[in-house]
């Protein structure tokens, strides 16, 4: 009885106690009892003890490995997982992995993080992320508390320059809208795997990522519509890409080689950098495949009457105003069919007589 109500606690069981040993714990316990003390909080309260001692000694690598073991299998790619933990093993683990996860504090991610935000802000950056990402985890599953020392907003921002202030983003190089017709006369005069993949990929407006991995059961020859699913696309939405007859010309003369249209070595897509070195070859160093992107961006804006929501959509690239999202319910594709015919259209135009993009003999796959 404590303070008039009754409390039922066990000694232990038979089989881990004597009967010596069970009157012995029952005693300690009438003791504490008649000092006003309910034993059985005080059990409870050395087993809390006990939790908040091993939490504390789970160290910072432990949990960003279980962090990434739950969820890699959301990330989009093997390159996205593969740069979680070479980041980490890199720059994180060296001075934090077998710390406890509830003893690092600003002047430890300080120490990760400065030497690298004036000559690899980017890196930097993404590593302070997924250091946030990890202490966050970490606060949730109460292996620490307190504010999170990798936060930007409010925190590392007082402490560190902005990154647009030591790394200005670096856009990628585009090609001009006027240089367009003679380069994709000249692409079409290269027999090659990579110039058909580079072609589509210029004519669809697409990410490399997601021309290289296209698959034949996405293409609809009936409809001329290629669609994108989620898991590919950069804002997780499905894409239906309105194909030109230029487009579908050119995946009707593709031979079909297993699951990819532009199929690789050993049934895997082709490299990511072989459409990247076909293009160098064609005009040097500098305008990169994705920025043809911006190439179609300047020329729907500039040469067409077609509106920014229209090519915006074709993009794929996701509304930032909520309110215009809220009301973009559709995906404008018939407007951009028309849209990718006229821009298949201009790229097909006959080429001025002044070529200035350099012509290639032969081009290898």
């Amino acid at each position: 009885m404590l303070d008039g109500r009754a409390r039922h606690m066990g000694i232990g069981s038979i089989d881990d106690f004597t009967l010596a040993e069970a009157r012995e714990r029952a005693r300690k316990a009438r003791q504490q009892v008649k000092d006003g003390i309910d034993p059985i909080d005080v059990r409870r309260a050395e087993r809390d003890a006990r939790k908040v001692a091993a939490a504390q000694r789970v160290t910072f690598r432990q949990c960003a490995e279980r962090y990434i073991a739950a969820h890699e299998k959301s990330w989009k790619n093997e390159k996205h997982r593969g740069q979680w933990k070479k980041t980490l093993e890199a720059y994180a683990y060296p001075l934090i992995g077998d710390l406890p996860v509830a003893d690092i504090g600003r002047a430890h991610i300080q120490k990760i993080i400065e030497p690298l935000w004036q000559e690899k802000t980017e890196t930097a950056n993404r590593l302070r992320g997924r250091i946030e990402a990890v202490l966050d985890w970490a606060t949730a599953r109460e292996y620490r508390t307190g504010e999170n020392p990798a936060r930007w907003k409010g925190h590392l921002q007082k402490l560190l320059p902005a990154r647009n202030k030591v790394s200005p983003v670096e856009h990628h190089e585009a090609m001009s809208c006027d240089d367009m017709p003679s380069f994709m006369a000249n692409l079409r005069g290269a027999d090659s795997l990579s110039s058909r993949a580079l072609e589509f990929t210029i004519l669809t407006a697409a990410r490399t990522g997601e021309a290289i991995n296209a698959r034949w059961g996405e293409v609809d020859f009936k409809n001329k519509v290629w669609t994108i699913p989620g898991e590919r696309m950069k804002a997780g939405k499905e894409h239906r890409v309105p194909l030109s007859d230029r487009a579908v010309e050119i995946l009707k003369s593709l031979p079909r080689l297993g699951d990819f249209l532009f199929p690789g070595r050993k049934g895997a897509p082709l490299s990511h950098t072989v459409m990247l070195e076909l293009l160098r070859g064609m005009v040097g160093n500098g305008v990169t495949v994705h920025g043809f992107r911006s190439t179609f961006k300047d020329w729907a804006r500039e040469r067409t009457g077609f509106t920014d929501d229209i090519s915006e959509a074709a993009l794929a690239h996701k509304i930032k105003d909520k309110t215009n999202a809220a009301y973009a319910r559709g995906d404008l594709f018939e407007k951009r069919r028309k849209l990718m015919a006229a821009w298949a259209g201009y790229c097909t135009s006959p080429p001025p007589s002044s070529d200035r993009v350099v012509p290639i003999s032969q081009v290898r796959a």
